[in-house]
């Protein structure tokens, strides 16, 4: 007995080579609407791929990415040929978000979610300064820096690598706490943390050193206190070719010169 054919929603960035490159895989393979399908191919970079993430949070298909944008960290190699046969092969990547609720001077809270990190961020030529909590208790009193963030697995390989955070592992239960351009203490170089940690940053003198937050993409301007944990009860799945599964790229960015 013949198996049902994978419905396949394709999606696309406005880069006009990924649009191209949507349509022509859309007139070659069986395709759905994005609600209906099986798997999402998703057509971009990896800003995309984060993008295509956080429109699939209430449905959570398995997104398998294809670059046709810059770094493509996050995705497989573009090809139009066997394509039903990749995604049949290929090896799920599961990753949890973060949850971000940040309170404003004014007392308001804004919440979102961040599949790469979570990040605040001096808003102003002077430095901010942050006093930061681990599951209530004080671990950092006064952190004068440019920002600092906190990283999931899937995202240590983007902003956090850049700051000189740690690579980690997929199916490591740790989060990276990094800081942007520490001034004081000058040789602190983050931490990591349990994925269970209940993070919180009191921004000290917020009107002198105004901070914003950001989630990804979703950003709060002059925040007072930002608090950051894992949603473990959201499980976003990417794909990726055997052979070049999400912990092969991991490693390999390890080695690299």
């Amino acid at each position: 007995m013949n198996q049902p054919a994978i419905r396949i929603a394709f999606v696309a960035s406005d880069r006009p080579e990924a649009q191209v490159a949507r349509d022509r895989l859309a007139a070659r393979y069986p395709s759905a609407h994005s609600g209906e399908s099986d798997v999402i191919v998703a057509l971009g970079g990896d800003g995309f791929m984060l993008e295509t993430l956080h429109t699939n949070l209430e449905r959570r298909t398995p997104v398998f990415g294809l670059n046709r944008g810059s770094i493509g960290f996050l995705m497989n190699d573009y090809d139009e040929d066997g394509l039903l046969e990749r995604l049949s092969s290929a090896v799920r990547a599961v990753i949890h978000p973060l949850q971000m609720d940040a309170w404003t001077e004014s007392g308001q809270v804004h919440s979102g979610l961040a599949i790469n990190e979570v990040s605040l961020l001096r808003q102003t030529r002077q430095s901010a300064k942050l006093r930061i909590s681990i599951d209530d208790k004080v671990r950092l009193e006064e952190l004068a820096c440019d920002g600092c963030m906190i990283a999931t697995a899937a995202g240590s390989t983007a902003y956090n690598l850049s700051a000189h955070g740690p690579i980690i592992p997929l199916d490591a239960p740790v989060l990276a706490l990094t800081p942007i351009s520490a001034f004081r203490p000058r040789r602190w170089r983050g931490a990591l943390l349990p994925h269970t940690a209940r993070i919180c940053f009191d921004v000290l003198e917020p009107d002198k050193r105004p901070v914003s937050a950001t989630a990804d993409n979703f950003e709060v301007r002059r925040v007072a206190r930002v608090q950051v944990i894992e949603r473990r009860d959201i499980a976003l799945t990417m794909l990726f070719d055997a052979g070049r599964s999400f912990e092969e790229r991991v490693l390999a960015e390890q080695f690299m010169a």
